[in-house]
């Protein structure tokens, strides 16, 4: 089984206390956490979830 690669969000400001993003693959589910130890998942959802949950963000007006 691939172990989660855990990325911090971009918009971080200085120290860990972020969004914290993981997948264990192209097709596994996306761990969510908020956490300096982003080693307990708070969220899974779907890839499908994910981008959709992106692309609103991006786009606020288009939902």
């Amino acid at each position: 089984m691939t172990q989660p690669r855990w990325r911090k969000s971009s918009f971080c400001q200085e120290g860990e206390a972020c969004v914290h993003v993981a997948t264990a693959g192209p097709d596994a589910a996306v761990n969510v956490a908020g956490s300096a130890d982003p080693g307990e998942t708070y969220l899974t959802v779907s890839p499908v979830a994910w981008s959709d949950f992106l692309q609103a963000v991006k786009n606020p007006g288009a939902v």
